[in-house]
């Protein structure tokens, strides 16, 4: 059957749960449009939206070595955050969470912008050989996005962090502008489905990796009320400006592409994802340029007619780290594919919580991309 392309944006009839209206435009265009107008994206109104958010942090912070927890990954998004918010006046305390697949540019990244700015770094690292266990049950379950754990695990870390700092803000560097809004066939996670797939497929116990099951994930949220911010839903951004930014400032060095400063997420984005479910999420990132004006769609629909890159010797060391050998994971990719609907999951409870979470969504306590992909 042929493609259907989204008239707008690259979004194409293969992206899940897409629809498109009488013009060809797809929902996930008309989703972008009303972010936009929600949070004055981009504009004088998103701009002093965000002003009485900062006022408030501040205000909130008073007497407190930290007014807010910013994650920080080596990447764009996440080092620009740090620096607008330390910019801004705040004072900020930088959190990473280690997988312990970061890029060395990553990690000199994040060394050198907390430094030249004077912020303390908290860290949360991982044991190698359980995430690596965890990594290696994602890829014997047969699903893409094989490096969801690192994401959750990072939320959990972030409110960990706020808690023991007694912090009421978690300031994240996310746009829907530069990424869009990640469909839930895409990358779907959470602490049961992490669990799940980890007992059927994991040899060792969870010790230091920070699982998030849906108790402590209501009780960040209803009884610590900590909110999520992510000021570029409401400022203008541009990556490249930031990217020129952060080399000028803090020598911030580009590591080559969207989601690869990290070697096992370069690994499940460029190769697995696109080798075995002929799933390539570089349409996100190429939509979100098309529908700001960044991109010509031509121009993105040719970049996206050719292979992503991969890394040179990334496949073999991602291999020999989880221990497979090349016929084991010839077998792995030749296996049928599933979804993250065949296995255990908070999706339907979350459903079933639709308007608490939207009412949650409208005071920040959760991402309003959270209740529009999980709700």
């Amino acid at each position: 059957m042929k493609k259907f392309i989204c008239k707008r944006c690259i979004y194409d009839s293969t992206v899940p749960e897409i629809r498109f209206d009488k013009s060809g435009i797809c929902n996930y265009c008309a989703q972008v449009e009303s972010l936009i107008n929600e949070y004055g994206t981009g504009s004088i109104i998103g701009k002093r939206k965000f002003e009485m958010i900062s006022r408030q942090i501040k205000s909130d912070g008073v007497g407190k070595k930290y007014d807010c927890v910013v994650g920080v990954s080596g990447g764009v998004d996440s080092s620009y955050i740090l620096h607008l918010m330390k910019e801004r006046g705040h004072k900020p305390l930088a959190v990473h969470y280690d997988n312990t697949w970061n890029t060395a540019i990553a990690s000199q990244n994040i060394r050198k912008i907390t430094k030249a700015l004077n912020v303390d770094l908290h860290t949360h690292v991982v044991n190698n050989k359980e995430i690596d266990d965890i990594y290696r049950a994602f890829l014997l379950a047969s699903v893409p996005a094989i490096d969801v754990a690192s994401d959750l695990a990072l939320t959990r870390v972030l409110y960990d962090a706020a808690i023991k700092y007694k912090v009421k803000y978690v300031i994240e560097g996310h746009s829907f502008i530069t990424e869009g809004i990640s469909p839930p066939g895409y990358s779907y996670f959470d602490g049961r489905y992490i669990k799940d797939i980890h007992s059927i497929y994991g040899k060792r116990k969870m010790r230091t990796y920070p699982n998030m099951r849906l108790f402590r994930f209501i009780y960040y949220i209803l009884m610590k009320r900590i909110k999520k911010i992510r000021p570029l839903w409401y400022l203008s951004y541009s990556k490249e400006k930031a990217k020129k930014e952060l080399a000028r400032f803090y020598d911030w060095a580009d590591y080559g592409g969207h989601h690869l400063e990290n070697r096992i997420t370069a690994f499940s984005h460029s190769f697995h994802n696109y080798e075995k479910f002929s799933m390539d999420q570089r349409n996100n990132s190429l939509s979100a340029s098309v529908r700001s004006g960044l991109l010509e769609r031509e121009s993105a629909l040719e970049i996206y007619s050719e292979r992503p890159l991969v890394e040179q010797d990334l496949i073999d060391y991602t291999l020999k780290r989880l221990g497979f050998s090349k016929a084991e994971f010839r077998i792995i990719m030749d296996s049928k594919n599933k979804k993250w609907s065949d296995y255990k999951s908070y999706k339907k409870t979350f459903e079933g919580l639709r308007p608490l979470f939207g009412i949650l969504a409208k005071f920040e306590l959760v991402p309003m991309s959270f209740y529009l992909k999980y709700c």
